[in-house]
């Protein structure tokens, strides 16, 4: 008579579970062994009971196994991030490429080329496109000039106000010397004054170079008048260093 099939489902017999648990995790520890040695194979095993008990087993130690594990799996993700980065570059580019061939055709279409593949509607947008192009050239080029003309006006009143204030300058220069020119013209006494200095430098010039001791009497045209000595001889001179 053979072995029936075992349902798998919890045991409630508390013995029973331990019992079975103590079979099953030496045949697979067992099975594990032979595994690794049969295959050269790398096995780990680890296994908690219910009481949390720990039971293991590594053909070359479970730290190792752990950590190979680890890097095969972050390795392994790594490789499917950068192909999905990669595909997704790739997509990327594909779109900027065809951008790029459409805004190369446009253009060529702007300056009257490659018209042939466009229809109707197209070539009436075009138009459209080119109209309003040239609209904002012609609005902008009038604004250019006007902001040009903006500023020579103020420039040519910037120097309006320079010539002014140079002409002012002038007059007034020429107010002041009129004004000194009729103060000596209409002062007799002054200008027979200048007249006798100049006249009395220009003798003084002219003369043998003398030394004089103290200060020069200054003759006026009164004293001129004084008559002569019987000598001959005028007295009207004082010697420099007589006070």
């Amino acid at each position: 008579m053979g072995r029936g099939r075992v349902e798998l489902k919890r045991i409630e017999n508390k013995i029973n579970r331990q019992v079975t648990f103590s079979k099953r995790r030496n045949g697979l520890l067992k099975k594990a062994y032979e595994l690794s040695v049969l295959c050269d194979a790398e096995v780990a095993l680890i296994v908690f009971s219910s009481r949390g008990k720990l039971y293991e087993f590594g053909s070359v130690g479970t730290c190792k196994t752990l950590e190979r594990y680890q890097r095969s799996c972050y390795n392994s993700q790594t490789t499917n991030d950068i192909d999905r980065e990669t595909q997704s570059w790739y997509q990327e580019v594909s779109k900027l490429k065809a951008k790029f061939e459409s805004l190369q055709r446009s253009h060529r279409n702007l300056l009257g080329e490659d018209l042939g593949p466009l229809n109707v509607k197209e070539l009436q947008q075009l138009e459209r496109q080119l109209e309003s192009a040239l609209s904002q050239a012609r609005q902008r080029k009038t604004q250019i000039m006007m902001d040009q003309m903006e500023d020579l006006r103020k420039k040519e009143r910037h120097l309006g106000e320079i010539n002014k204030q140079l002409k002012m300058k002038l007059e007034a220069g020429g107010s002041s010397m009129r004004l000194m020119q009729n103060t000596w013209e209409s002062d007799p006494v002054v200008e027979a004054n200048a007249f006798q200095m100049h006249h009395l430098q220009s003798n003084a010039m002219e003369c043998d170079p003398t030394l004089h001791i103290g200060y020069p009497h200054f003759v006026s045209p009164q004293e001129t008048a004084i008559p002569r000595t019987p000598s001959g001889e005028n007295n009207n001179y004082m010697l420099g260093w007589m006070l």
